[in-house]
């Protein structure tokens, strides 16, 4: 399994015979990382136009090729309580337990843990300033997931032009007091081997 990193929550799962894209942020400024054989997850409700050979937006259960994909619904950082607006994404692919939780409020039930179940990667925004979860609320996510690696999106970025700007990694980093064990082009994982505790990856921009 690899795994890519396009900017603000964008990322790329692949195997051999399947490649997802989740939330492509591109695709609304006429530049779509998208290809027409991609699989397409959005964690909120898509309203773009997207060529691909399959497009997920709602919570369920899907099998694509060798990838099994479970949506969770859950509420949006900027949700009211008594909504869920957004989906939280896991995947199995190659026995790889992988996470995209998108832009959540950090507040998980019993149920919603329960259905995320063992994570090997967690996906997580950090950016904050009302837009997402900041890196405190991030840890709290972290920590009741228990992931064996870690991998923050969506932080300040000169290549992205967000809605309200967001922290810079090295003041994420602080907050999470994890330094980063790896910085990777990408991340390519072909056993199951982790060490104990929490590791920390940034995946630099594609």
């Amino acid at each position: 399994m690899e795994a890519e990193f396009y900017g603000a929550n964008c990322i790329r799962l692949r195997t051999k015979s399947v490649s997802v894209v989740v939330d492509d942020y591109e695709a609304d400024k006429g530049k779509i990382i998208t290809k027409p054989s991609d699989v397409t997850v959005f964690t909120k409700e898509n309203n773009q136009k997207i060529n691909s050979v399959f497009s997920i937006d709602q919570p369920g259960e899907y099998e694509v090729k060798d990838i099994s994909i479970h949506g969770i619904a859950a509420r949006a950082h900027t949700d009211s309580e008594a909504e869920k607006t957004s989906t939280i994404y896991r995947f199995v692919i190659n026995d790889f337990r992988v996470v995209v939780t998108g832009h959540i409020y950090p507040d998980l039930s019993e149920q919603q843990l329960e259905s995320i179940g063992m994570v090997d990667i967690l996906f997580v925004p950090v950016g904050g300033n009302g837009f997402t979860m900041d890196s405190i609320g991030a840890l709290k996510v972290i920590r009741k997931i228990g992931p064996s690696v870690v991998v923050p999106t969506h932080y300040a970025d000169k290549g992205v032009k967000y809605e309200v700007p967001q922290a810079e990694l090295d003041e994420v980093r602080k907050t999470l007091s994890m330094e980063p064990t790896e910085e990777l082009d990408h991340l390519k994982l072909k056993s199951r081997e982790f060490a104990e505790g929490t590791k920390l990856i940034i995946l630099k921009k594609q």
